[in-house]
């Protein structure tokens, strides 16, 4: 498996896409911080198109995604989901292992996608012995069978993937640590469209802005029929879900790059700044100028222009992260 790396202008924060040899055969990788390649281990913020889980055996520094800055006290366990931001502030020594997958890896176990959601939402906590002892053999075991490439070795690797991540699930929350506000979901009929929806509001390019109708038809539903799902499942509407989604964006915007408010406001779908403040500050009670100096910018820290140093397996980084959907022909 090798890495490769694509260079752009313009950049808004780097979008890092899993690069492996066969990924038609195996949309999968898993290695320590070392043998996956520098970018496991990036100091800029980033998001990628796909899954990563990270068990953190040693190091110092924190670890921040989406907003929420996490002291590493290992044992860890971090997931991150495609779309959020994330990165690693004044490490050193960090060890443990990387397990990096895209969707089609969940095909056997579909249901993960919206458990993995939710752990990108509330994981990092440091686990105790027993959490620990119930983690780490499934990490090690799924090491073991990469590493041997035996006959089967995909259904193994997606059957212990499978169970790393129920078993990630039944961990405590950590009620220390803010949680992105999401929507729970009620089980029933609705759940499957309601959980479809908030998948593409969640990953990359779904703060854009989109109406509701554009939503709908994307699903291949009647606007009636998502609304009426939506607010079944989850007891909001599509239109509050999608203006969270651009609260999200936007604050992971103005903490983590230094572009200014006219252009957070474009990325997120507003094409009049002044109306995406006033949007700002009625969702959120403070206006964006006031969100940027209270969480700080963190743009030292984003990678120059040529894109960071290749190498290792790790995922490519296309710095094209954020670009607004093209226009239907």
């Amino acid at each position: 498996m090798n890495s490769a790396v694509e260079e752009s202008h313009g950049v808004v924060v780097p979008l890092h896409r899993l690069e492996v040899s066969a990924p038609h055969k195996l949309p999968f990788a898993i290695g320590t911080f070392d043998s996956i390649g520098p970018l496991s281990r990036a100091e800029f913020p980033h998001r990628h198109t796909f899954h990563e889980i990270v068990y953190v055996t040693g190091g110092r520094g924190s670890h921040v995604v989406d907003l929420c800055r996490r002291p590493l006290q290992p044992p860890q366990l971090c997931v991150i989901t495609p779309g959020q931001v994330h990165y690693w502030e004044g490490v050193s020594d960090l060890d443990g292992w990387v397990v990096l997958f895209d969707d089609a890896f969940l095909l056997a176990h579909p249901g993960d996608r919206d458990l993995l959601r939710g752990l990108g939402e509330r994981s990092g906590a440091r686990l105790d012995t027993d959490e620990a002892a119930d983690i780490e053999p499934v990490v090690t075991g799924m090491l073991r069978e990469h590493g041997e490439q035996r006959p089967g070795m995909a259904s193994v690797l997606q059957a212990y993937l499978h169970i790393l991540v129920v078993r990630a699930n039944r961990l405590p929350v950590d009620h220390d640590v803010p949680l992105t506000q999401t929507a729970t979901v009620r089980p029933g009929p609705a759940a499957v469209l309601s959980q479809r929806f908030a998948r593409l509001l969640t990953g990359p390019g779904g703060a854009t802005g989109q109406s509701v109708r554009d939503w709908a038809a994307e699903l291949g539903v009647s606007v009636s029929h998502l609304s009426e799902s939506v607010k079944a499942a989850t007891g909001r509407t599509p239109g509050q879900l999608v203006r969270q989604a651009q609260v999200l964006e936007a604050k992971r915007l103005l903490a983590s790059t230094s572009l200014t408010v006219g252009r957070v406001a474009r990325e997120v779908g507003f094409a009049d700044a002044a109306y995406f403040c006033r949007f700002f500050r009625r969702e959120t009670g403070i206006t964006p100028g006031e969100f940027r100096r209270d969480s700080g910018v963190i743009t030292s820290a984003l990678p120059p222009a040529a894109g960071p140093p290749p190498g290792g397996i790790h995922h490519a980084c296309r710095t094209s992260s954020i670009d607004a959907p093209q226009a239907a022909p």
